[in-house]
């Protein structure tokens, strides 16, 4: 009986996703995010603060990662393609509340989520998490610049701060929980592309 050589699968096409300046602005927004979620925890659990020690050092380094949040977003807006994606990401289609209505139901089968370049789930997040930034710079600057704000402003925002921090970090980890499930996903955020059978599965309504 002769053998014959089994052909290789042909490599999944792939197709262009994210450039590079949109890489760097998550990169680095994700690094300043951990940065102060990180010190936030240092500053404000017991054990991790006795361990670490040196608070007015930690201090800073919050505050400073806290004001350059914003900056990476600011220069991605050099970016056309970075543009482009915010007016993806701020445009609610009826696609998106069918989406979200499966999200509801637990429905996981892809033709019932149906979206574009970006998720309904995505675009809520995105919302959600720049607003929040937003709330957690203003009042972090009132907790900071103690002679700008009356006492009752200072102690709201520092209620405010707290508080918002915690969910923060509950949402971070849900986003990275699901980051972590999705491998394609991380491919297309570290290289710039993904496969077309993936991009067609999850985003059928996205046209590169």
């Amino acid at each position: 009986m002769s053998l014959r050589a089994e052909t290789p699968a042909p490599p999944s096409a792939r197709v262009h996703r994210f450039t590079r300046a949109e890489r760097w602005v998550h990169r680095a927004t994700a690094a300043l995010m951990g940065v102060c979620v990180v010190t936030a925890a240092v500053l404000y659990v017991p054990q991790l603060a006795v361990l670490v020690g040196r608070r007015e050092l930690v201090v800073r380094v919050h505050e400073c990662a806290g004001l350059a949040l914003p900056v990476p977003v600011l220069l991605g807006l050099a970016s056309r393609a970075f543009r482009a994606d915010l007016r993806f990401l701020n445009r609610f289609g009826p696609h998106d509340r069918v989406w979200l209505r499966a999200a509801s139901r637990r429905d996981r089968r892809h033709g019932s989520r149906p979206a574009g370049k970006f998720n309904a789930g995505q675009k809520v997040y995105a919302a959600w998490i720049a607003g929040a930034t937003l709330v957690m710079l203003g009042t972090g600057l009132m907790m900071w610049f103690t002679r700008l704000t009356p006492l009752m402003w200072r102690t709201s925002a520092t209620f405010v701060h707290d508080w918002l921090a915690l969910t923060i970090g509950v949402v971070l980890a849900g986003h990275i929980g699901m980051a972590l499930g999705d491998p394609e996903a991380r491919r297309g955020l570290r290289t710039g592309t993904v496969s077309e059978e993936w991009a067609n599965r999850e985003h059928p309504l996205w046209r590169p």
